[in-house]
């Protein structure tokens, strides 16, 4: 797929959660729209029941909303569970993001 194409976020979902299941990691992640050369970025990232994506910090404003699964991300003031269609805020603080079931994700990021 190129920056051009519409996609489909549950067939790539699917796609996704099917490398992740394979994957030592329990991840797989593909940008759909918006790469180094655009500040807006789309990104869908699988993430296999019980994993996660250690703390770090968000590289701009960067929200998440959750296409399949459960998740739960974290921050220094606590944490919060999202399900299938739930957007969340991505704190500006260090945080992490857990896997409670398979799931997947888009993030979406301002990349300053």
């Amino acid at each position: 797929m190129n920056q051009t194409d519409a996609a489909s976020l549950i067939e790539v979902a699917h796609e996704l959660l099917a490398q992740a299941s394979t994957s030592h990691s329990g991840r797989a992640a593909r940008t759909l729209l918006g790469g180094s050369e655009r500040t807006l970025r789309h990104t869908l990232m699988a993430l296999r029941e019980g994993a996660q994506l250690a703390e770090h910090t968000a590289p701009g404003d960067a929200s998440l909303q959750v296409i399949l699964g459960r998740v739960r991300l974290s921050d220094p003031s606590g944490s919060r569970e999202g399900t299938a269609g739930v957007l969340m805020p991505v704190p500006a603080e260090r945080h992490s993001l857990d896997a409670l079931e398979d799931s997947v994700v888009l993030l979406s990021v301002v990349v300053q």
